[in-house]
C-alpha cells in the first residue's frame, strides 16, 4: 500500500484525502449530477465505490429503503469475487468471517432402505487449485457494508442517500440528457417528488427494475415450474454433515444446504416439487412449517430441530435475460450512445443453487463503473461505454445456460439421473464455472486479439489476470502479483524480462532498458501520450517489472526510472514495482511465460486487455490508442 507520498500521516491509511466532489459534498442530491445509480444491492455499491475513487465524478448511488440492508439473500462468494474485494481492500477481513466451503458432501438414497439417505461422493470444492482465495458463504449485507466503507474513505467520501426511490426517467438532449423523476420515502422530505438531471443512470435495482422499464427492456424467458422453499434457520440436528455444504438427494424430494459464518447458522434450500402453471399462487402460500416438516422427511432417518429462523422464503426457478444492457437501440448500435445502463438482477435472472447471483452481478458493476469513470474524466473515448452490454450480456447467457442444467439436476430424483456419481461428476468438472474464471471477453477496443498468447500461456487475453507469487525486490517480500492492484481504475502494466535482464548488461538487458526508456520519455508512447500533464508518472499505467533471476540478483538502483518513477509533491521515488521471480514457484514457470520476455496489459477491472512482445512498441501503443484519448 502506497501511502505518505503528500506527507506523514498517522491515521487509519484506509482513509484517503478527500478531493474533487469529495471536499464538500452536499447532503442532499443535487439538481445536475454526473452519474445516478439507482439501487444499493451488489452491482450498485461496488459501481459507486469504483467511482467514488474518480472524485472529479459527480456520483450518487440513492436506495428507496430508509438505512442498510440488514439480511441479505444472496450469501454465497465465488473465489473471483474474492478477488475482487482484494482489489477494494476488504478480502481479508472477509475471509476472516466467512464459512469456508472446502468439500461438498453429497447425499443419495440407500439402495437397501431407500426412505433413508446415506453419504456419497465428498470431493474438494477446489480440486483443481485455480485459485489462492476461497468459496466463502457470508450474509449479503456484510458485503454491502464493507463496500460502503470504502466508498466513505474514498477521496469522494461517497455515501447511499437512502430514502428515496426511483420513479421514471426520459433521455434528451444537454449537457445532462437524463431527466429522472424521484420520491423522497423517509425523513422530513418523505412524500415530495423532484426531479434531477443525469449524464448517466445505471440500474442496479433488481428483478423489478423500473429503470429498465422506463428504457423499454424485458426480461424474457421461462420458468422451470419448479418450487423451493429456502431458510435461514438456528437449529440442532444429528445429520452428520451439517457444518458440510451438502446436494441432498432423496425419493421424497432434493436439499441445497449452505452452513453459513458464525459456526450456528445454515440455510437449506428445501425441494417442493413441481408446480402447475396455474397454481403458481397457491405454492408461494406454503407455510415455514411446511418447510421445516419437507425438509425433516427429505433427510430421513436424521432430522433438524428448528430453534430460530432468520429468514426464509418461497420461489420458482426462473430464467430470464434482456436483450440489452443499455438504452441504445439494436438498429443504432454504433450511431448512439447511450446514457442508461442496467446490471445484476434488472438484466439476467436465474436459480440461486450455483451460488451466481451477487457475484456476476457485481463483476456488472465493476465493469461499467470504471469505463464511466475514465469518460467522465476524459481518458477514454464515450465509445468505451458500448463494451459493457456486449461483454456482459453475453457472460450473463453462459451463466443463465449453466445455471438451467445446474438447477434441473438438483432437482432430478437420484433413480433418473444417467448413474449414481452423474451429479457430483458434473459438480466436479464444472468447477471453473460457478467459481467465475470461465469468462473471457471477446476482441475489442479493450481487448487484443491473442495473437501472441504463446508469449503468456497462462494469461489467457480476455479471462480474468491470474496471479502468481513474485519476491518484491526492494524489502524481499513475497507477494500475489495481482494482489498488489487496487480498484483505483488505472490500468496495469507488468513487464517480464528476458532471460539475464537483471545483470544490466546482455541482449535482454539492452531490450528492457530500450523499452523503458521509450516507454516513459518517447512522445509515441502510451505513458506520454495519455497521461495528464500535471499527473504523477504512474497516474494511469501502474508499470511493474518482473526479473527471472533470483532478487539479490537485481540490481533495483539500476533499473530503469519507469520502474521507480516519482510520486507526490516530494517526488519521492517508489520502489515497490520491481520484483524477482520465487525460486521454489516460478511465475514465468507456473504462467507459461516466455523466456524471452513478453508484456502483459491487464484492464482496470482485472481481466488481460493483450499480450505483447517487448518489440512491439507499436502494437502497444496502438492497444492504448484505441482505449485513451490523448491527454497532450
Amino acid at each position: 500500500m502506497q501511502f505518505h507520498q503528500h506527507g506523514y500521516i498517522s491515521h487509519d491509511p484506509l482513509i484517503q484525502p478527500a478531493a474533487g466532489y469529495g471536499v464538500d459534498r452536499s447532503e442532499d442530491l443535487p439538481d445536475e449530477l454526473d452519474v445516478l445509480i439507482v439501487g444499493t444491492g451488489p452491482a450498485g455499491m461496488i459501481a459507486a465505490a469504483q467511482l467514488a475513487m474518480f472524485p472529479e465524478v459527480n456520483t450518487r448511488i440513492i436506495e428507496k429503503r430508509p438505512g442498510r440492508l440488514e439480511v441479505g439473500q444472496a450469501d454465497g462468494i465465488q473465489a473471483r469475487s474474492v478477488e475482487t474485494f482484494q482489489a477494494f481492500g476488504f478480502a481479508n477481513r472477509i475471509i476472516d468471517e466467512a464459512y469456508h466451503i472446502t468439500e461438498m458432501a453429497f447425499w443419495k438414497p440407500d439402495p437397501e432402505n431407500p426412505e433413508n439417505i446415506i453419504p456419497g461422493a465428498r470431493p474438494q470444492d477446489d480440486p483443481h487449485g485455480i485459485s489462492e482465495f476461497p468459496h466463502l458463504i457470508v450474509n449479503q449485507a456484510r458485503i454491502l457494508d464493507h463496500f460502503a466503507e470504502f466508498m466513505a474513505h474514498s477521496p469522494s467520501r461517497l455515501a447511499p442517500d437512502f430514502g428515496i426511490e426511483f420513479l421514471g426517467l426520459t433521455v434528451g438532449d444537454g449537457d445532462y440528457p437524463v431527466a429522472v423523476d424521484l420520491r423522497y420515502t423517509a425523513g422530513p422530505r418523505e412524500g415530495e417528488e423532484r426531479t434531477v438531471r443525469a449524464k448517466y443512470v445505471v440500474g442496479c435495482d433488481g428483478a423489478r427494475s423500473g429503470v429498465r422499464a422506463a428504457i423499454g427492456r424485458k426480461l424474457e424467458g421461462l420458468s422451470a415450474n419448479h418450487a423451493w422453499g429456502v431458510m435461514d434457520v438456528l437449529a440442532n440436528s444429528d445429520f452428520p454433515d451439517i457444518r458440510l455444504k451438502c446436494a441432498i438427494q432423496s425419493t421424497k424430494g432434493s436439499i441445497l444446504h449452505i452452513p453459513r459464518e458464525g459456526g450456528h447458522l445454515f440455510r437449506m434450500y428445501v425441494d417442493l416439487g413441481e408446480v402447475h402453471p396455474e397454481s403458481k399462487g397457491e405454492i408461494r402460500k406454503t407455510s415455514l412449517e411446511e418447510i421445516i416438516r419437507k425438509a425433516n422427511e427429505i433427510i430421513h432417518p436424521y432430522s433438524v430441530d428448528v430453534k430460530h429462523v432468520a429468514w426464509n422464503s418461497v420461489y420458482e426457478v426462473g430464467h430470464r435475460l434482456t436483450d440489452k444492457f443499455d438504452d441504445v437501440p439494436l438498429e443504432k448500435e454504433g450511431e448512439q450512445m447511450p446514457r442508461v445502463f442496467i446490471t445484476g438482477d434488472a438484466c439476467h435472472t436465474h436459480s440461486a443453487k450455483a451460488g451466481q447471483g451477487m457475484n456476476v452481478s457485481m463483476q456488472d458493476g465493476w465493469n461499467i463503473a470504471w469505463k464511466l469513470g475514465h469518460v467522465l474524466t476524459g481518458l477514454a473515448p464515450e465509445e468505451l461505454l458500448c463494451t459493457y452490454s456486449g461483454e456482459r450480456q453475453e457472460i450473463a447467457k453462459n451463466l443463465i445456460d449453466f445455471d438451467k442444467e445446474w438447477s434441473t439436476l438438483m432437482a432430478t430424483p437420484a433413480d433418473q439421473l444417467p448413474d449414481p456419481a452423474y451429479l457430483e461428476d458434473f459438480y466436479v468438472k464444472t468447477a471453473e464455472f460457478p467459481a467465475g474464471f470461465m469468462t473471457q471477453y471477446k476482441p475489442s477496443m479493450i481487448t487484443a486479439p491473442a495473437d501472441r498468447q504463446d508469449l503468456a500461456a497462462g494469461f489467457p487475453v480476455g479471462k480474468r489476470f491470474r496471479s502468481a507469487p513474485v519476491l518484491r525486490v526492494c524489502d524481499a517480500y513475497e507477494r500475489g502479483l495481482g494482489h498488489e492492484a487496487t480498484a483505483d481504475g488505472r490500468y496495469r502494466v507488468y513487464v517480464f524480462a528476458g532471460q539475464n535482464a537483471a545483470s544490466g548488461t546482455g541482449p535482454a538487458a539492452t531490450a528492457l532498458s530500450e523499452w523503458a526508456e521509450w516507454m516513459e520519455t518517447a512522445e509515441d508512447s502510451p505513458v506520454r501520450a495519455h497521461t495528464p500533464e500535471s499527473a504523477d508518472l504512474d497516474a494511469v499505467f501502474d508499470v511493474r517489472v518482473i526479473f527471472q533471476e533470483e532478487h539479490l540478483q537485481v540490481k533495483l538502483m539500476e533499473t530503469p526510472t519507469l520502474f521507480r518513477p516519482e510520486v507526490g509533491p516530494f517526488r519521492l521515488r517508489y520502489l515497490e514495482k520491481v520484483y524477482a521471480a520465487m525460486p521454489d514457484e516460478d511465475i514465468f514457470e507456473e504462467r507459461g511465460i516466455s523466456r524471452a520476455g513478453c508484456v502483459v496489459v491487464v484492464r482496470p477491472d482485472q481481466y488481460v486487455g493483450g499480450v505483447f512482445p517487448l518489440e512491439d512498441r507499436d502494437g502497444l501503443a496502438a492497444y492504448f490508442a484505441g482505449a485513451l484519448r490523448r491527454q497532450h
